[in-house]
This record gives structure tokens, sequence and C-alpha cells, in this order.
């Protein structure tokens, strides 16, 4: 899976989900791949489709390992959007809002993102992993800085 965040001046883009999986929670941008796409290939389209805006420059910064009590486990490939060109538009799945870095949310998003957005805020890479619960509360989670960009096939 994809997630593309995007930085600009001291905010943070953000999508209220509007239906599916997630829905009533902020988020990035992003999605499943389709059959034969990369995971790069997944961002750009998944970020396009879902607020209608295409990047200069796709960044992975974080790879992000989630485990439930009841499969599926998902791998989540974090990418910084930059350069972006477009304004950001609603769409059927997803309402853009910029949030200053300070009003971001958190009581609205996944419980995970309090632990590894500061880091992306920071510009920093990382790399984690995530156990919840039945009630999608964390239970446990390790959460590292890397010093590189994350790699894809690692």
């Amino acid at each position: 899976m994809t997630l593309i965040l995007i930085r600009r001046d001291g905010q943070l883009l953000l999508g209220l989900k509007k239906r599916g999986f997630g829905q009533g929670r902020w988020n990035g941008f992003g999605g499943k791949l389709n059959p034969a796409e990369t995971v790069r290939q997944a961002a750009v389209r998944e970020l396009q489709e879902e607020v209608g805006l295409s990047c200069g420059k796709l960044t992975l910064v974080g790879r992000l390992q989630f485990y439930q009590p009841q499969p599926p486990h998902f791998l989540v490939y974090v990418f910084h959007g930059e350069e972006v060109v477009g304004e950001p538009q609603e769409s059927e799945e997803m309402k853009p809002q910029w949030f200053d870095f300070d009003s971001i949310p958190l009581e609205q998003m996944w419980p995970d993102d309090k632990h590894w957005l500061p880091l992306f805020l920071a510009g920093k890479s990382f790399r984690g992993s995530f156990v919840f619960d039945v009630d999608d509360q964390v239970i446990s989670y390790t959460l590292t800085e890397v010093a590189e960009n994350v790699q894809l096939d690692d």
C-alpha cells in the first residue's frame, strides 16, 4: 500500500476519508496497488484519484508494517510529495484540507500516526511496525529513524 503526505510552509495536507476503510478519519492519500503496478505508480495514481494532484517528485521516506488481530496485515510505503501541481480537489473518497503543524487533528487519525508523523514533519526517514488490538488501538510498536532514504526492495 502507499501513503502520500504533502508538507507546505508549515502545513500538512490531509484528507477526510468519506467512505470505505478508515471512513471518518483524517489521513494522507494512497491505497492499494493494482496488478502490474509499481509502488511509485500506485502512489501517483492514488494522489490523482483522491485529491486531483500530481507531484513532480515523490520521495520514499517511510516503511510501516501494520499487524491486526486478523489478516490482512499491511505494509505501507510512505512518500513525501513535492513539487505539487494543481490545487486539492474533493473527490467521492476524500475531502482535502490544509492543517498547520500545530493543529493536526491527531485525535481523528489512526492511533499510530502520533508516533511516526512527527518524524515525517521533521523531514526524517523511518521504519516501523505497529500491532493493533480489535478496537484499532496500538498495543505495541517499534519505530526507528533511518539515516538514509528508505528502499522499496528490502
